[in-house]
């Protein structure tokens, strides 16, 4: 979805972050204090609230910090979101913003909506694993948010510039540094995370980390020289088939195409149909079935 015409924000404005105390919540959080906004930040268990608090923060009831805000940040959980948006949006002031940090209970439709409160959706790109680091705080943070520039991805249930003005404002101050925010719809977004990013990419990884155990404890050989072969090889792979910095060689290629024929089955794009996805979110969301 391509948005155009965003009209620059207010120079300040109000935010509530909800769930403040939980992982993703003090991320956001930690970027949120630097700003010069208006940010409340609300919390429910004992030890959220405790780490509020320890991080210098001023803890505000969920209804009083979301009765005038500009934008609410959801940083809970998935299976959360239901309840919590069925509380808090009929408190909110018309025009309100919901951002939410993950597509699934956007886009299975479990969130609790009204028609002149705004949804919007927001996921960090992470940093690339090509990107140029120049300090030893870039190379160390791999999630972004805190040294290393990343990208974001949003979506907006709104065709009013200044309202995705404020979501991109708020994007970039979450997931700072950005680079770029890029513009998707839900389904778009749904379908790139997790489909794209989580169940492709992620069990790769994951697949190339029990491959070097299978190197290690089956055929024993030595954990470093597994491991730093792995590791060269897994950016040479990625810097050739993604980027095409070097061409496989000949022998490398067919050795790839073993792997396929083993490993990979054959009918598995199917993870891109729409079936597919409702059915992978809804074992990520514990459903039966997805309504929308």
């Amino acid at each position: 979805m391509s948005i155009t015409g965003i009209a620059a924000p207010a120079d300040t404005y109000t935010i509530a972050v909800i769930g403040a105390g939980g992982k993703m919540g003090m991320r956001v959080s930690n970027n949120l204090v630097k700003t010069a906004h208006t940010v409340l930040y609300s919390e429910n268990s004992p030890a959220g609230q405790e780490g509020v608090r320890e991080a210098g923060r001023e803890l505000t009831e969920t209804p009083e910090a979301v009765r005038d805000a500009d934008i609410v940040v959801l940083a809970v959980p998935d299976l959360a979101l239901g309840p919590v948006t069925a509380d808090i949006v009929p408190l909110l002031k018309s025009g309100a913003i919901v951002l939410t940090l993950d597509p699934a209970a956007a886009y299975a439709g479990l969130l609790a909506t009204r028609e002149d409160v705004i949804q919007a959706v927001a996921h960090p790109c992470h940093p690339s694993i090509f990107l140029q680091r120049t300090t030893p705080e870039e190379y160390a943070d791999t999630f972004g948010g805190i040294a290393a520039p990343q990208d974001a991805i949003a979506a907006i249930e709104s065709d009013d510039p200044a309202k995705a003005a404020i979501v991109e404002a708020t994007v970039r101050a979450i997931y700072a540094p950005v680079i770029d925010v890029h513009w998707v719809t839900v389904k778009q977004l749904a379908q790139l995370e997790p489909t794209l990013v989580e169940t492709i990419a992620c069990m790769v990884g994951a697949l190339l980390k029990e491959a070097l155990d299978e190197a290690v404890n089956t055929m024993g050989v030595p954990e470093p020289a597994a491991r730093s072969i792995l590791l060269g090889h897994t950016q040479v792979a990625l810097a050739n088939g993604l980027r095409g910095d070097n061409p496989f060689s000949d022998a490398c290629l067919i050795a790839m195409d073993y792997g396929k024929e083993a490993i990979i089955k054959d009918d598995w794009k199917k993870v891109f149909r729409d079936d597919e996805l409702d059915a992978n979110l809804a074992r990520m969301l514990h459903l039966d079935k997805i309504e929308r």
